[in-house]
């Protein structure tokens, strides 16, 4: 913690062994090269895929569900804006990225309100080359659903590996015929080469609600050489229609955010989020052995237990196999001239992958729609629905170390 009480970017300092393998990998690429065919060592990768991190912004759906009851349209935005500025101070701990899924992997989880309440997620990778990961969350009680498309490509920059993430989110207010069109920063691993290891956010990502006539633009600052602070943002909500400014919000996106009224010349700034006071709402994933093959922990559980075990010669036998098997699938596909069916998803006419469970199907009675929602995401193949309250038994997750092992 810095003096003036804002934490510092999250860094990691390599041992000589892990720096001399990513000199070694870096000594192939060139710069502005795509990385996403290029295998990272194991010492870098988070354990849990990509599918399963995308639920960090579902992690405080308490403003999304204050939000959709305000009456106040200007109220309801700073709420949704509230909700996505939050999703961001969740991060392992150090420069880690998370599993690549492999094609047809998915992730699903429920989560219990403690107003009795629930919602339900399913992410789902449908397509490997270029990496697309397809996701959707519905709260059928608070009518509230989000869905989008993350479409993550890596570049080596020199001393920096960024992680550009193209694609979208749409939030829906389904009680109000409301949606807010979210897009993302970008993630960048700065001083690979040399210095400490920093992770940041950097460029500009906006939250427009077309019916409301309001958008919200903001500026993820990566610091600079020789001045600047780590984590900081400055953004304005504006009336589209006109581009005045409502109000503003600075402050650093892993700790606190403030939010100021521009309309009133009196007005100060006030705590928009506090990352220290805020709860994380936890999510319930089945056992393991409710899980279908091809279900994210499920697929990588040896390469987890082995990173959590610091076995980084196990993971790497466990991540080559894998991606082995997935170089095989694919030239297969492509001998038997087959094409990938998502399970879950669908590409649309507009260029972007929906649930094929269309929201105008749902019904406006919550338990309909609850009932419909839950068979979708968590029947088996064999016509079972998933058991969450089957207690793990897989001796491999068992003997994953407590400490690291993700708690569902």
């Amino acid at each position: 913690m810095s003096k003036n009480g804002e934490c510092s970017a999250v860094e990691e300092e390599l041992d000589a062994e892990p720096k001399s393998v990513i000199l070694s990998m870096i000594g192939q690429l060139r710069k502005d090269m795509d990385l996403s065919r290029v295998t990272f060592p194991t010492f870098v990768l988070e354990p849990r895929s990509f599918t399963e991190r995308v639920t960090d912004f579902m992690s405080h759906p308490d403003f999304l569900i204050s939000s959709s009851k305000c009456e106040d349209p200007v109220e309801r935005f700073i709420g949704v804006v509230k909700y996505y500025m939050s999703g961001w101070h969740i991060r392992p701990k150090g420069v880690k990225k998370p599993y690549n899924p492999v094609l047809g992997e998915f992730f699903r989880s429920k989560y219990e309100f403690d107003d009795g309440s629930s919602a339900f997620f399913v992410a789902e990778q449908v397509s490997h080359h270029p990496p697309i990961t397809a996701m959707f969350y519905n709260s059928p009680e608070h009518r509230i659903a989000i869905e989008g498309d993350l479409r993550p490509k890596s570049r080596f920059f020199g001393n920096s590996v960024g992680m550009l993430l193209e694609g979208y989110a749409m939030i829906h207010f389904l009680n109000r015929s409301e949606q807010y069109l979210v897009t993302y920063p970008n993630m960048y691993a700065r001083g690979i080469l040399f210095g400490k290891m920093v992770l940041e956010l950097g460029e500009v990502s906006t939250v427009t609600c077309k019916e409301s006539d309001l958008m919200f633009e903001v500026e993820f600052k990566t610091k600079g050489i020789l001045w600047g602070s780590y984590n900081q943002i400055s953004g304005k909500i504006r009336r589209i229609s006109t581009r005045e400014v409502l109000f503003d919000i600075e402050g650093n996106w892993q700790t606190v955010m403030y939010i100021t009224d521009k309309r009133n010349p009196q007005s100060s700034p006030k705590v928009l989020f506090d990352a220290s006071t805020e709860r994380v709402v936890p999510q319930t994933v089945a056992c393991t052995g409710e899980q279908e093959p091809n279900e994210s922990r499920n697929f990588w559980k040896d390469v987890t237990k082995a990173i959590c075990d610091e076995d980084l010669n196990a993971a790497t036998t466990y991540k080559s196999a894998i991606e082995e098997q997935q170089r095989l699938n694919a030239k297969d596909r492509e001998n038997r001239k087959e094409h990938y069916v998502p399970r879950f998803f669908q590409l649309e006419i507009d260029g972007h992958y929906h649930p094929k469970m269309l929201l105008n199907e749902l019904s406006e009675d919550s338990e309909e729609a609850k009932e419909k929602i839950c068979k979708w995401i968590f029947t088996r193949p064999d016509g079972e629905m998933q058991n969450f309250k089957r207690l793990e038994d897989d001796p491999v997750v068992l003997a994953t170390p407590t400490k690291n092992r993700r708690k569902s």
